[in-house]
This record gives structure tokens, C-alpha cells and sequence, in this order.
């Protein structure tokens, strides 16, 4: 059966785990910060510089939770690769190897907490998801010497997730890493490679990797996935903005930068095709990893396949930042930049 918008409200009830949640969740269509007043945001976001913005406050809307509603992870807690025994083989992760100390993260907890603040072989980093967005984002949270933390503002802007840092509360971006509102308005944070992989993957590439694991395991729901039939849709959630004009707008998309320049490649190309190469980039695709936005159980999502993105080295093809994302939110954000279908 058809989804439809309505259903969000419903799914941000269950990550808030409250049954008002669904009723506040309706604030996304008549809540843009721009039509708050300055007292209301100023008791919510006491340290924030509202008159400091790169973009529109119009487009800055509530997504239902309130700041923090949806809780980073800021004290991490992990176990061994071997010993894990709840994530089924495929289940995708965010996984990073930061100077041999292996770590990979499970969308099934980053769904339900989108930002982990974590130090990983000596540096800070903010691992974040978005998943209207279907974004999985690792940032560098040093910036001029200081290191900043990481929460939900409990806003959306083109139905992507909108953070803040908990020492000048200024807001950021998730999908470009770029500060919008406050202080460090302009800033943008340095992103790490990283691979969105099955389970298993991580675990035969790195025996003595780390696993995150929820800090209280009954909090939340931890293996279903509150946005159901999602990636199935055929528009997304919270988002008016233009669609891209060749390709689905909930199509995955391969979004790799080349020669500087924002790209992105259909993931149903490299899926079909093998190896795609756009200048000095190449993108693989292998199958056996189950859509974190399918099934009611990510263990039960279809097999989307997982992408490497590399580029030509010194030392031969070395891991680049890419994000396997939706092409609604691609356009969205780089509405000039090409996406390939063929």
C-alpha cells in the first residue's frame, strides 16, 4: 500500500518514543525558524547568533523533535568485532580505520541518535546519518583548535539533518559539513573517508575492529527501522524544494567530488554496469547489504549492494569521501551539478 507524508509524524512518535510526539511532529508545516520570534528562539537557543546566516531561515523548518530530541551518542561504547552478536551479517555500518584503530558504527543505532561523538585513533570525529537523506557523513569536530560537540537541533532544511555545536550552538549542515546559522557561520568541517558496508565486510577486513553498541540497549527499538517502506516511496518526507529532472527523487545516487566539483552517479549504473570511472575517480559495486529504510527489520531490507568510491593514488586506488544518498537531496543541495544514469 502507498505511504504518504502523513505517516511522518507516526515515525518521528516512535523515535521520540512518546505519543504526543506524532500530534508535534505536524509543527514541520508551520514552523520555519524565520516565523519564530526572537524571544521564543532566544530562550530555546540562548547562545545562537541569529544574525549570522547563509541561508534563508524560511527554509529551516522543525522536524518534529525538539532540540536534543532525538540524543547524540557522546560517550561511545563499544565491543569487539568477534563478539558481536546481534547485527546479522549484512546489516550496513559506517565504518572508518583512523591510524589502525578500526571502528564501525550500525545504522541501526545511528537511526534512532543520527550524530556519534567519538575519538578514533587520537581524533575527534562526529559520526553522523541522516536518514530522510539516506546520509552517512563523518566530519573532523577540531576547528581552530578548538573541538567541538554535536547535537540535533530538531530542524530540517530540504528535509536533511540540521546539527548544531554544543559550545557556540551554531548550526550546520549535515549534508555539506558547512555551518549555516551563528558564529561559525561559513566554517566547514573536514571530512573523513569512510565506507557504508555490510557487517560482515568490516569484521573479515578487520578482526580487531570495534563495534558501537547502545549505551542502554531498551532505550529504543534498536534493529527496526521507524521509517518503513521509505526508500520505496516515490517522493520524500518534509521536502518542497525542486526534484532532479533524470532520475527518480528517491533513487540512490553515488555523490563523490572530482577535480573539486560536486558529482554524483545513479547507483543503479554502477550496480548494473561494474566499475564506473568519472576522471580519476572509481566507483564498485558489490552486492550483500540490506537498505536501512526497507523493512520494519533492517536485517530484512533488500540487498542494495555496497559501494567503494577510489581514487588513483601514488600507491595505487586509495578510499575517497563519498555518501550513497537520495537524488532528491543531491539536487537539493548541488542543483548545477550533473548526475549520471548511463
Amino acid at each position: 500500500m502507498a505511504r504518504t507524508a502523513l505517516a511522518a509524524p507516526i515515525m518521528l512518535a516512535l523515535i521520540l518514543g512518546t505519543a504526543t510526539a506524532a500530534g508535534t511532529a505536524l509543527a514541520f508545516l508551520t514552523d520555519p525558524v524565520s516565523a519564530q520570534s526572537v524571544s521564543s528562539r532566544s530562550a530555546e537557543w540562548p547562545k545562537t547568533d541569529f544574525s549570522k546566516h547563509s541561508v534563508d531561515l524560511g527554509e529551516i523548518r522543525s522536524g518534529g523533535p525538539p532540540k536534543d530530541g532525538i540524543p547524540s551518542i557522546d560517550n561511545p561504547k563499544f565491543i569487539s568485532a568477534s563478539a558481536e552478536r546481534e547485527l546479522s551479517a549484512q546489516e550496513p555500518v559506517i565504518s572508518l580505520n583512523v591510524a589502525g584503530d578500526a571502528r564501525a558504527y550500525p545504522l541501526r543505532i545511528l537511526m534512532w541518535h543520527e550524530i556519534v561523538n567519538d575519538t578514533v585513533g587520537g581524533v575527534p570525529l562526529a559520526i553522523t546519518y541522516c536518514p530522510l537523506c539516506n546520509s552517512g557523513l563523518v566530519f573532523k569536530r577540531s576547528v581552530g583548535g578548538k573541538v567541538l560537540d554535536f547535537g540535533t537541533t530538531g530542524r530540517l532544511r530540504n528535509s536533511e539533518l540540521v546539527m548544531y555545536d554544543r559550545q557556540t550552538e551554531s548550526w550546520w549542515q549535515q549534508f555539506t559539513g558547512t555551518a549555516i546559522v551563528g558564529e561559525m557561520t561559513g566554517t566547514r568541517l573536514e571530512s573523513v573517508p569512510v565506507r557504508i558496508e555490510a557487517f560482515e565486510r568490516f569484521a573479515a577486513h578487520n578482526p580487531a575492529g570495534k563495534v558501537l553498541v547502545p549505551n542502554n540497549p531498551d532505550i529504543r527499538a534498536y534493529g527496526r527501522n521507524p521509517y518503513s517502506g521509505y526508500d520505496g516511496l516515490s517522493r520524500p518526507f518534509l521536502y518542497s524544494g525542486s526534484m532532479p529532472e533524470n532520475i527518480e527523487p528517491m533513487a540512490r545516487v553515488v555523490a563523490v567530488t572530482v577535480a573539486g566539483k560536486p558529482q554524483a552517479v545513479a547507483l543503479e549504473l554502477v550496480r548494473g554496469g561494474g566499475p564506473v570511472e568519472i576522471g580519476d575517480v572509481v566507483i564498485s559495486w558489490e552486492a550483500g547489504q540490506n537498505s536501512a529504510l526497507d523493512a520494519s527489520e533492517i536485517a530484512k531490507g533488500r540487498d542494495i549492494g555496497n559501494v567503494v568510491a577510489q581514487r588513483h593514488g601514488e600507491n595505487g586506488l586509495e578510499d575517497i569521501v563519498y555518501d550513497v544518498t537520495f537524488a532528491f537531496a543531491f539536487n537539493a543541495f548541488y542543483p548545477d551539478a550533473p548526475i549520471r544514469t548511463e
